[in-house]
């Protein structure tokens, strides 16, 4: 009986993940086929249209918007939006996580040594937090709070979308090399998942 229940938990690790990954990436794609394709079918002839030409259409778009905001007037136009969903309650909460989550894993306004091991006072317990904030950055609210020789991090937490941000002296801090995205996998999955180390040839 142990034996049945250890492949069954062991045959749900496997295929659980794939399930679920397939299934968000299938319910992004028809998303994007069910809005795109009726505009681009009023622009190309219906017969014209190929299932999947919605899809390249919006990585197409993508890439335009990404290029454009280099400019600064481009960029001010793209973040438009997203300034009146963060003045308006309870869509300012969602739009603000969703970006804050995508800028995290994609390691957007991440130094190189960002991810640094911080020591707990008085304890040879080490914690793996990111670094989000150093002093001295002109208008941001956090890094007015912080002295010369502080850092905010954030620190993850397993199994979990919550964590702690704490603002600590860098000499509590040693730096390890790991992304940010790297990083929150490890914590999250309370270092169980299969991250592999980076080559150090």
């Amino acid at each position: 009986m142990k034996l049945v229940i250890r492949s069954l938990l062991k045959g749900l690790a496997i295929i659980l993940p794939l399930v679920i990954t397939i299934e968000v990436i299938r319910w992004l794609l028809i998303t994007i086929e069910s809005r795109l394709a009726p505009v681009l079918e009023l622009v190309l002839r219906s017969e014209w249209y190929i299932p999947g030409m919605a899809t390249i259409a919006f990585l197409i778009i993508c890439t335009l918007v990404g290029f454009s905001a280099r400019w600064q007037k481009a960029d001010w136009l793209w973040q438009m939006p997203g300034r009146i969903l963060m003045k308006i309650p309870g869509a300012k909460q969602i739009y603000g996580m969703m970006q804050d989550i995508i800028e995290v894993m994609s390691g957007k306004n991440f130094a190189d040594e960002s991810v640094v091991l911080v020591k707990l006072p008085q304890s040879e317990v080490e914690l793996i937090g990111i670094v989000t904030k150093k002093s001295g950055i002109k208008d941001d609210r956090m890094s007015t709070l912080l002295e010369d020789e502080q850092l905010a991090v954030f620190l993850p937490m397993a199994y979990n979308v919550g964590g702690y941000t704490v603002i600590v002296p860098k000499s509590c801090t040693k730096n390890i090399d790991m992304k940010p995205a790297e990083a929150l996998q490890l914590v999250i999955s309370g270092g169980l998942g299969s991250t592999k180390s980076p080559d150090k040839n």
